[in-house]
């Protein structure tokens, strides 16, 4: 009975797991470019008292062994880089990655970081930049006196000046993708950076090698759907409640042998 207690305890510490999964994609609803998470859960260890296939005699074997289970246990939470809705901004510096890509950002200690996040606007000297201030990498530095930019689908950002009549090209943004993006570790602030499991970025031109296009004046909102997360969170609900009940059925039933009398 108590093994059926302490595997009950399992079931409700990873169906907490799982709620603390699903109310972060719900808090995330309207983050832009977010990824919903996926808590996935595998069986522990079985206390084997008959083996399958072991001699029952001489010419017989036993066809189903003995195994009790000792519960479950969170084995990953995985994200699912699956391209979320655009929404129009028509934001001049807004853009959405249609598809597979990153942005490349330069963090204030030089490293490099990776987002969905196509928010970005101007700092002082014209410099794209993030919410955070964050400048895009390769640099893409827009005139003062530009009255008009365009971003291409692959990335060729245009500007048009005062006595123009063609516009100019003052840079190219570059994406990059990753071999295994669920491996990528989340630094926050809509970020990410690789990892051994997510592989090295590989860089290239928007719409190119499997790489997605850029959409001006759109963002990519979360691809969190709000009704499978509280379909999921009733699921996880119930599973914590019946796994207390069991707790609780175990305690009876241990409660009935001390109350046992000669």
């Amino acid at each position: 009975m108590m093994r059926a207690m302490w595997s009950a305890a399992a079931g409700m510490a990873v169906q907490q797991l799982n709620m603390d999964t699903i109310s972060n994609n719900l808090a995330n609803v309207n983050t832009t470019g977010y990824k919903r998470a996926r808590a996935e859960f595998q069986d522990l260890l079985y206390q084997t008292v008959n083996l399958a296939g072991t001699n029952s005699s001489t010419s017989t074997q036993i066809p189903s062994g003995i195994q009790i289970g000792h519960g479950s246990r969170l084995q990953a939470i995985t994200r699912l880089y699956t391209t979320g809705n655009l929404r129009n901004t028509n934001g001049r510096f807004d853009m959405a990655i249609q598809g597979d890509g990153f942005f490349t950002l330069t963090q204030p200690d030089g490293t490099l970081a990776y987002t969905r996040d196509g928010a970005f606007t101007l700092d002082q000297n014209g410099n794209m930049v993030n919410a955070s201030g964050f400048p895009l990498q390769p640099q893409i530095t827009i005139p003062q006196d530009a009255t008009s930019v365009t971003i291409a689908t692959d990335g060729t950002v245009s500007v048009t000046q005062p006595g123009q009549t063609q516009p100019q090209q003052v840079g190219q943004i570059t994406l990059v993708h990753f071999i295994n993006p669920g491996g990528l570790n989340l630094l926050g602030r809509n970020m990410v950076q690789p990892t051994l499991a997510s592989g090295d970025p590989i860089e290239g031109v928007p719409g190119a090698d499997g790489i997605g296009t850029l959409q001006q004046g759109f963002l990519e909102v979360s691809n969190v759907d709000i009704a499978d997360e509280m379909v999921n969170m009733i699921i996880g609900q119930r599973a914590y409640e019946a796994n207390s009940k069991t707790i609780l059925t175990v305690d009876n039933m241990l409660s009935i042998v001390n109350n046992l009398k000669r």
